[in-house]
C-alpha cells in the first residue's frame, strides 16, 4: 500500500501555494555533518518566479548553510486537530486531521543591501494585509541600522508535496463534520492555550 494514501495527498499547486500564503511561518531544515539544523522563519512566495523569499539573522548557525546551491527541506503548517469519533455520524476510530506542505529546494544567497531592504518592506506589506495598519518606510532609521545583521536568501522549489488529511475517505456527512470540528477546535484551542500560559 502506498503511503501516505492518495486521498490524503493534494498535488494541486494552487492549494499548496494557498497554504504557504496563509500560513507563511515555515520550518527550514538543513543538514550538516549528518545533523539537522532547524529554524522557523516566515517565507514569502513570490508570484513572479515561484520562489520563496526569506531573511535570517547573521548569528543563526543555519545562516552559513543558506548559501548558493545548498539543499533544504521546508515544511508549512496549516490547521490541525484531534478528531473524536463522536463528531461522526457513522462508527469510526479516533484520528488526527491536518494540513501540511512539504517542499525541497535549493538556496541562493542575495548579497545586495538594496534588494534586502526592499524585500523586508515587501514582506511587511504582505504580512500587514489586508488592513496595512503599519507601513515599513524605506527611510526608517532602525531598518537601515539592522540591515547588516540580516541575510536575504531565495529558494528555488524542486519538489512539492501536499499532505491534506481531512477525513476524505469517510462518508460525505462525516467529512463535513470533521471540517466543522477542525474549525471549532482551532478557534477554541488557541484561546484555551493562551489563557493557560498568559
Amino acid at each position: 500500500m502506498k503511503y501516505p494514501p492518495k486521498h490524503h495527498q493534494d498535488n494541486d499547486k494552487l492549494h499548496l501555494i494557498e497554504v504557504i500564503k496563509t500560513y507563511p511561518l515555515a520550518t527550514i531544515i538543513s543538514v550538516k555533518d549528518n545533523a539537522p539544523l532547524v529554524t522557523h522563519l516566515p517565507l514569502i512566495y513570490r508570484e513572479t518566479d515561484g520562489k520563496l523569499i526569506g531573511h535570517i539573522d547573521i548569528y543563526n548557525p543555519q545562516t552559513k548553510l543558506l548559501q548558493d546551491n545548498n539543499d533544504i527541506t521546508i515544511i508549512f503548517y496549516g490547521p490541525q486537530c484531534y478528531i473524536s469519533p463522536s463528531v461522526y455520524t457513522t462508527t469510526q476510530l479516533p484520528t488526527w486531521n491536518y494540513i501540511r506542505v512539504h517542499l525541497t529546494g535549493t538556496v541562493t544567497k542575495i548579497e545586495s543591501d538594496k534588494a534586502l531592504k526592499q524585500s523586508l518592506i515587501t514582506m511587511t506589506e504582505f504580512l500587514e494585509a489586508p488592513d496595512h495598519k503599519y507601513v515599513l518606510e524605506p527611510d526608517n532609521p532602525r531598518l537601515d541600522a539592522n540591515l547588516s545583521y540580516i541575510k536575504m536568501f531565495e529558494i528555488t522549489i524542486n519538489t512539492w508535496e501536499g499532505k491534506f488529511k481531512l477525513s476524505q475517505d469517510k462518508h460525505p456527512r462525516d467529512t463535513e463534520q470533521a471540517r466543522n470540528e477542525l474549525l471549532r477546535a482551532n478557534q477554541e484551542s488557541v484561546k484555551a492555550f493562551l489563557d493557560t500560559i498568559f
